[in-house]
């Protein structure tokens, strides 16, 4: 037997089936955020957001619904999509009323922008906004949501006391159930306009630790298994060469870079659009692989393109970052635990390929027969990419 032509057969039907298993233009799966807002004198608004990505039978190679696209849209499809995303939201998301239990929310559908806001360009995007506004029983304790087992997206639980946003928020997986809001001081007898403002008492470091773990999940599974194009990136930093030295100060780089990034646009100091961001993306994947072959070694020029790269990837993920509407004072709990998450699945994507080629020992043979294929793929996908999302 040919261990070396078996190995890279091997690594290379992995690869091939990753990407076969995701279009070309795949995004990460879109999010259910849930919002409780909770007022002076029992009034409480509970409302979700429902982009029509989460339709399609796989949301990662859906588009986003655009404005100008909704406009060409009929009445009667309108209609469909309203009564479809009450569907979804009521096979996908519990609601509890402690010590009432599950409720069903009224929820009244509308089209809207993401976070509700107006749709001005023709490339904004389209969502589905529900919202219910009720007054809360006296006795109700606390409130909580549930994430079903059979959905396919996250569900984010968010809440808002008397218009401050609560510092604790809970990104959950299918079958996971948030924490229990406190309700006791808003309920039976609600806070008036002289404590408008609080927010209720919070557990301090359970509840940082908390917001922490919920996006360092969101992060982790931005790479592994939504983030394709990520992941091939960090394949293509690990085919140049598996000493550990290189391939250590290459992640570090592309870790320091996405970092920065990600902060920045976290913070607000800049916005790049998406139409932009996902071919640059693309293009490094393509860039970074072609490097592979022409090169063929490490260089600590090597480092340079790679931050370079990261800076770009770093919008990506800010991206995803954005769309989770983080809360006022839950920004570097978020930002810390989604950095982690990515970190995560970055390192599980290299522990995989050294698995899959750790007893290869031979360089050259590697390079010859797991490298140089291996980057050909992730090449051509990366230029394939490219032009499709510069097309779309």
């Amino acid at each position: 037997m040919d261990f070396p032509k078996t190995l890279s057969r091997r690594f290379l039907a992995c690869l091939w089936l990753c990407l076969a298993s995701v279009a070309a233009s795949a995004h990460p799966i879109p999010d259910i955020p849930v919002c409780g807002s909770f007022e002076p004198g029992g009034t409480a608004t509970f409302s979700v957001e429902v982009n029509p990505r989460c339709f399609d039978e796989d949301p990662t190679t859906a588009t986003s619904l655009t404005r100008i696209s909704f406009s060409n849209l009929t009445e009667a499809r309108k209609g469909e999509m309203l009564a479809a995303a009450a569907a979804l939201v009521k096979k996908n998301v519990e609601f509890f009323l402690e010590p009432i239990g599950r409720i069903q929310p009224d929820f009244q559908f509308e089209f809207t922008g993401e976070g509700r806001r107006a749709l001005e360009k023709d490339d904004d995007v389209v969502v589905i906004s529900g919202r219910w506004r009720t007054t809360v029983p006296a006795g109700v304790s606390g409130w909580s949501i549930r994430a079903t087992p059979e959905t396919k997206v996250s569900v984010v639980f968010q809440n808002i006391i008397n218009g401050t946003p609560h510092p604790r928020v809970a990104v959950l997986f299918p079958g996971e159930r948030s924490y229990t809001l406190d309700l006791t001081q808003w309920t039976g007898a609600l806070p008036t306009e002289a404590t408008k403002g609080s927010v209720p008492a919070s557990g301090g470091a359970g509840d940082l630790s908390s917001t922490v773990w919920s996006f360092c999940k969101q992060g982790f599974g931005h790479v592994v298994p939504e983030g394709l194009d990520h992941i091939l990136f960090v394949l293509g930093l690990f085919l140049l060469g598996r000493a550990w030295r290189p391939l250590l100060w290459q992640v570090s780089a592309f870790t320091v870079a996405h970092s920065v990034t990600l902060a920045l646009a976290t913070a607000g100091r800049f916005n790049a659009p998406a139409k932009v961001v996902q071919p640059l993306i693309a293009a490094t994947i393509a860039l970074v692989a072609v490097e592979n072959i022409w090169r063929g070694r490490y260089t600590h020029s090597r480092l340079a393109v790679v931050f370079v790269f990261g800076l770009v990837h770093g919008m990506g993920f800010a991206s995803a970052l954005g769309d989770l509407s983080i809360p006022q004072g839950s920004t570097l709990a978020a930002l810390g635990g989604f950095n982690l998450g990515v970190e995560g699945g970055q390192l599980v994507v290299i522990a995989v390929a050294l698995a899959l080629t750790g007893w290869l020992r031979e360089g050259e043979t590697f390079r010859r027969w797991v490298a140089i294929p291996g980057s050909v793929l992730i090449g051509l996908t990366g230029v394939y990419w490219t032009f499709e999302r510069l097309l779309h």
